[in-house]
């Protein structure tokens, strides 16, 4: 389990990250080398949710859905300095319980 979620934010942070960069440089005039550097993380963050030990891929990026939710209300607070209210982080909680049904529920076969 704690190697699931390990992963799932090493994902979500190459995600953000990457998509972050791109952002400053296509929307803020950051230098070139500034969305470059964004590209290069976003294509990792596609390699890194396949380390994964689950077998469905379904499951493995409806759950990992979720996890980038909550990153992305914190990414916004500590990086963008955005606060987020309560409904962000309730939503945020919601999210991540749909993340432990999706992965952990029991099921039979």
């Amino acid at each position: 389990m704690l190697m699931a979620i390990v992963v799932f934010v090493l994902a979500g942070l190459a995600e953000i990250g990457g998509g972050y960069l791109v952002w400053l440089w296509l929307r803020e005039s950051r230098p070139l080398w500034y969305g470059a550097l964004g590209s290069l993380i976003l294509i990792l963050y596609g390699i890194i949710p396949t380390l994964q030990s689950f077998p469905s891929f379904g499951r493995v990026y409806a759950a990992y859905g979720g996890v980038f939710v909550a990153l992305a209300v914190i990414w916004g607070w500590l990086i963008d300095k955005k606060t987020p209210d309560m409904y962000d982080w309730i939503g945020a909680a919601i999210c991540l319980v749909g993340v432990s049904v999706i992965l952990w529920a029991p099921r039979g076969g």
